[in-house]
C-alpha cells in the first residue's frame, strides 16, 4: 500500500494550500496520508441508518460498532433486529458501548443481543453510586464507529439513538414520519409538521483507510473488553477504490496529548482564505480561540454554525460567553434553531475537511475518546462547503450590535457555565 510523501517546503518555495495542509496535517498528528480511497457525506439519520443498515444487511464475515448511545428503540430497535438475523448467519458481530452514554437502555436489550452471539463490551461500566464522581463518569467513549468486513468503513456523529429517527428540517421530519406510518400501515399519515430530528454529519468510506479504522476498534476493544473478540478476518487487503487521500485523527480518553485537536489547530494555523467550522459544543481552550480570532485579524474568513438551542445548557452558554471576542475579531458566527445541532465538522480552504465524533470543546479534546478523519481533497471540501452554506441559509446570524444588548439573564449565564468550561 503506496502512503503519499509530502515533505515540508524549502525556504521561499511557495507550495499549494492543499500541499500545504498536507504537509502540516502529517507533521501534527504522526500519521499516513493514505490515498485512493471514496468517501461519501451521510445528512442526518434516515440517510446515514439506511447506508449503515444496507451495509449490515450485505455483510459477510464480521460486524464491529462502536457508540457511544445505543438506544433500543428507533433505529437501535432495527439494529438489534439486523444483527440477530446476521449472527444467524455466522456473521461475527462485536458491539462496544458507552456506559454512561447508554444508561437509559435496558439491561433486556442487551441481553438479548448476548443470547444471539453479539459480544458485548461496555466502556468504563458505572457499577455504583460512588462511581458517579469518579473516573467512570468523568472519562467516556465519544466515538461513532462502524466496520464492516474491514472494507467499508462509518464515521461521524451519529450515536444509535431515537433522536435521527426523523430529518432535521420540518419538512424531513414530516415526510419521514408519513413514509413510516405508510410502511408500517399502523397509522394514516401525520396531520402537519412533525419533530425534527437532530441535524448532524456521518461518512461512509471505503479504501485503504478503512484498515486504520479497524485498528481503532480492536485497539479499544483490546484495552476495554473482558473477552477476546470474536475469530474473524479483520484486516483483508485493501486496494484503492477512489482518488481521495484521508488520515485519522483519534485520541484515547483522558490523554493530555490530542491528535485531533492538533490537527485542527495546525490547519486554522496554516488557512490562507477561509474557515467554516460546524460544532455542537464550542467550549474552545485558550489556544484555539486564540488561532480562530488570529486567523480572522489576519483576513481569513472565519464563519461558525453553532447550535441555538442544545440537550444541556451549560455548554450553549459557555460558548456564547466567547462570541463578543470573536465578533470583534469579525469571525461570523450562525445559529441552527431549526432543530438541534449536533454536527462536527470543519473545512478549511476548500481542501482540508475533517468530520467525526469531536467538538470543539474541553470534553472532547481532554476528557473523551474521540476519532475523526481529515481529507485532503478539492471535491470533497467543495461538497462540505455547500452543505454548511445550505445549513447557514436555514440559521440565524448573530448580529454583534444585538449581541453586545443582550440581557443581563444571558449575561448570568454565560457567567455561570464559563466557570466550569474544562469539564463541559
Amino acid at each position: 500500500m503506496r502512503i503519499d510523501a509530502v515533505r515540508s517546503p524549502a525556504p521561499g518555495v511557495v507550495v499549494s494550500p492543499r500541499q500545504a495542509h498536507a504537509a502540516e496535517l502529517m507533521r501534527r498528528i504522526g500519521e499516513p496520508l493514505m490515498p485512493g480511497n471514496r468517501v461519501e457525506l451521510l445528512t442526518d439519520g434516515p440517510a446515514a441508518f439506511a447506508s449503515m443498515f444496507e451495509g449490515i444487511a450485505q455483510a459477510r464475515d464480521h460486524i464491529n460498532i462502536e457508540s457511544y448511545t445505543i438506544d433500543a428503540g428507533g433505529p437501535g430497535e432495527e439494529l438489534a433486529r439486523l444483527l440477530v438475523k446476521r449472527c444467524a448467519d455466522g456473521v461475527r458481530v462485536n458491539l462496544l458501548f458507552d456506559s454512561v452514554g447508554s444508561l437509559m437502555t435496558s439491561a433486556d436489550y442487551f441481553g438479548g443481543l448476548r443470547r444471539a452471539g453479539v459480544s458485548l463490551c461496555e466502556y468504563n461500566p458505572v457499577q455504583r453510586w460512588r462511581d458517579l464522581l469518579g473516573k467512570a463518569l468523568h472519562l467516556r467513549n465519544h466515538r461513532k464507529l462502524m466496520v464492516i468486513d474491514g472494507r467499508i468503513g462509518f464515521i461521524g456523529g451519529m450515536n444509535i439513538s431515537t433522536v435521527y429517527a426523523s430529518g432535521s428540517s420540518p419538512v424531513a421530519a414530516a415526510k419521514t414520519a408519513a413514509t413510516s406510518a405508510l410502511e408500517t400501515a399502523l397509522s394514516p399519515a401525520p396531520q402537519g409538521e412533525s419533530e425534527p430530528g437532530w441535524h448532524d454529519l456521518h461518512l461512509r468510506i471505503e479504501g485503504p483507510v478503512v484498515g486504520r479504522l479497524q485498528q481503532l476498534f480492536t485497539r479499544h476493544w483490546q484495552r476495554h473488553a473482558d473477552t477476546p473478540m470474536q475469530s474473524a478476518r479483520y484486516f483483508p487487503p485493501l486496494a484503492a477504490v477512489g482518488t481521495q487521500r484521508v488520515s485519522v485523527a483519534a485520541c484515547d480518553a483522558g490523554r493530555r496529548a490530542n491528535p485531533v485537536y492538533s490537527a485542527l489547530l495546525g490547519a486554522i494555523e496554516t488557512a490562507r482564505s477561509r474557515i467554516l467550522l460546524t460544532t455542537a459544543y464550542l467550549v474552545p481552550p485558550r489556544r484555539l480561540l486564540r488561532g480562530l480570532i488570529r486567523a480572522a485579524e489576519r483576513g481569513v474568513a472565519v464563519e461558525l454554525l453553532l447550535p441555538g438551542k442544545s440537550d444541556f445548557w451549560a455548554p450553549l452558554h459557555a460558548g456564547r460567553s466567547h462570541y463578543s471576542a470573536l465578533l470583534r475579531a469579525g469571525v461570523r458566527i450562525h445559529e441552527h434553531h431549526d432543530s438541534l445541532l449536533h454536527a462536527k465538522a470543519c473545512v478549511i480552504d476548500g481542501v482540508w475537511s475533517s468530520v467525526g465524533s469531536s467538538n470543539a470543546d474541553w470534553r472532547s479534546f481532554v476528557h473523551n475518546a474521540e476519532a475523526n478523519v481529515v481529507v485532503i481533497d478539492d471535491d470533497f471540501g467543495a461538497q462540505l462547503e455547500a452543505a454548511f452554506h445550505e445549513d447557514v441559509q436555514r440559521a440565524r446570524h448573530v448580529d454583534a450590535e444585538r449581541w453586545a444588548r443582550r440581557s443581563p439573564w444571558l449575561r448570568f449565564k454565560e457567567s455561570m457555565a464559563r466557570r466550569f468550561e474544562y469539564l463541559l
